[in-house]
């Protein structure tokens, strides 16, 4: 089943700003959360898709990327790249509510539903995003690739498994929040009172206090390591493009969320064979003498070798053009061809044989210019290959 165009799932314009994709994910979210509709699959089914769709819209590098891209660029059905439930569970959803309900995390919906959730209120921290960048040949390009690297990051600390505390019992609950990671406050106003919720101060909304910290971490839950990471890059990728790999980044303190592996995409420049998008361009070189009487010529392609005809009188700037021989389209079954530019090479010196031989050839009728209407001009053939 296709997916659904994240804009119709928040159903607002291509052209809606930040605050606009706030207000009518927080509407959905309202609408279909799982503690004001229990046991509807269909509504949390809508629920994460609505999550979804704000985490690629909210962020302006994965907009732009869906913008260009599609689903593909970098949505959660990019192979693995991306967010959304294809990489995030509830508990990664509802660590966005803090943003979106000015909650202290959880469920943020203290102030709707009445109560705390039934998730907690408990704050979760979110490790920093890793960059890096791939180099990729052509071939690499146009086939897909796995690429297996090493990657220094932090990562969670093997000691304590993360927590940050020497043992499971170097743990006290928080005094000032009582272990709910956040408080609530009443206030008097001419419409009545007011409760707001906020991430408690003291544990910075953890909840709890550590009354004896790791040695290994000293208390963070996170320690410089080194990992082998697996990433599938899908065929059709282009140079500049940025992928992710959701919970490969940086750790997060203390059991949070992980952030996210962005790879940025670098094309490395092929010495025979150049790309246009999806087609691959070749400028073939033969003389004046091979156009003339035609010939058969060997040429490099990105799956090899490959035998193409030269036509008698083929004449300079010709397209030949070899089906299929392209790049698939990341965003759809298309795959582009390889265009064969023909040059007529002229020679630069002549020894005096050579130059008698031509001299004679001079006069000759069938050596004077004479273009019918089927040698048509540089920007017509050109015209005429990318329609």
């Amino acid at each position: 089943m296709a997916k659904r165009d994240y804009y119709d799932i928040l159903g607002v314009a291509r052209t809606a700003d930040a605050d606009e994709i706030k207000k009518a994910y927080r509407k959905l979210a309202i609408k279909f959360h799982p503690d004001k509709n229990p046991g509807d699959k269909a509504a949390e089914d809508k629920f994460k898709e609505a999550a979804e769709a704000y985490e690629i819209l909210s962020s302006p590098e994965k907009k732009q990327r869906y913008d260009q891209f599609g689903h593909a660029g970098g949505g959660a059905s990019a192979g693995g790249y991306g967010g959304g439930p294809g990489g995030m569970n509830m508990e990664d959803i509802f660590s966005q509510f803090g943003d979106i309900f000015g909650g202290g995390g959880g469920g943020g919906f203290d102030g709707f539903f009445g109560g705390g959730s039934s998730r907690g209120g408990r704050r979760m921290h979110k490790g920093s995003n890793l960059r890096i960048k791939v180099k990729l040949t052509l071939d690499e390009i146009t086939n897909g690739v796995e690429k297996t690297i090493k990657v220094t990051k932090m990562a969670s600390c093997k000691s304590c498994g993360g927590s940050g505390a020497k043992d499971k019992t170097a743990f006290s609950k928080c005094g000032t929040c009582g272990g709910a990671g956040s408080v609530r406050r009443v206030q008097n106003t001419i419409l009545g009172q007011m409760q707001t919720t906020s991430t408690c101060p003291t544990c910075n909304g953890e909840g709890q206090t550590i009354t004896s910290k790791c040695g290994t971490c000293h208390g963070e839950g996170v320690e410089r390591a080194e990992e082998t990471i697996t990433i599938n890059i899908p065929a059709g990728v282009v140079d500049g493009m940025q992928l992710s790999m959701t919970g490969k980044g940086n750790a997060a303190p203390r059991g949070g969320i992980p952030g996210d592996l962005l790879i940025l995409i670098e094309e490395v420049e092929h010495k025979q064979l150049k790309r246009d998008g999806i087609n691959i361009i070749f400028d073939l070189y033969i003389s004046f003498i091979d156009a003339a009487l035609g010939t058969s010529i060997e040429i490099p392609t990105i799956d090899g070798k490959a035998r193409i005809k030269i036509e008698p009188g083929t004449q300079a700037g010709r397209i030949l053009r070899l089906k299929g021989k392209g790049i698939k389209d990341i965003n759809s079954y298309q795959k582009g061809d390889q265009l064969v530019h023909v040059n007529i090479w002229t020679p630069k010196t002549l020894s005096r044989e050579e130059r008698l031989i031509l001299e004679k050839l001079q006069e000759s009728p069938n050596f004077k210019p004479n273009p019918d209407k089927n040698d048509k001009g540089f920007f017509e053939r050109m015209k005429e290959y990318f329609e």
